[in-house]
């Protein structure tokens, strides 16, 4: 079964006659090969644009791990934590308060 072709499945001969025919009615003989070649364009044009997208995608997926993988450089001095300070035994008094 053909991918691009999978949402006819169902559609026998028959149908297809009559789906041509209402659409020459509409648009008559003149305007065909005009709406056929406005068909063809927008369909080029979509298979650029998934094409695109799916490179883009592609690409990105490929960076992601690359960006994972890096080591973290190592911890320096100045990275590390300070050292807590110890507390007085005694505290000053405070000042006197003014009332």
């Amino acid at each position: 079964m053909s991918l691009p072709l999978a949402f006819i499945e169902g559609i026998g001969g028959p149908e297809l006659m009559m789906i041509m025919f209402v659409v020459l009615l509409l648009f008559g003989a003149d305007k065909l090969p005009e709406l056929a070649r406005g068909m063809g364009k927008t369909m080029r044009e979509v298979k650029k644009a998934t094409s695109g997208v799916e490179q883009e995608i592609k690409k990105a997926m490929e960076e992601e791990p690359a960006k994972k993988t890096l080591p973290k450089p190592p911890a320096t001095v100045a990275q590390q934590p300070p050292t807590p300070t110890p507390l007085p035994d005694k505290f000053p008094p405070y000042p006197p308060t003014m009332e």
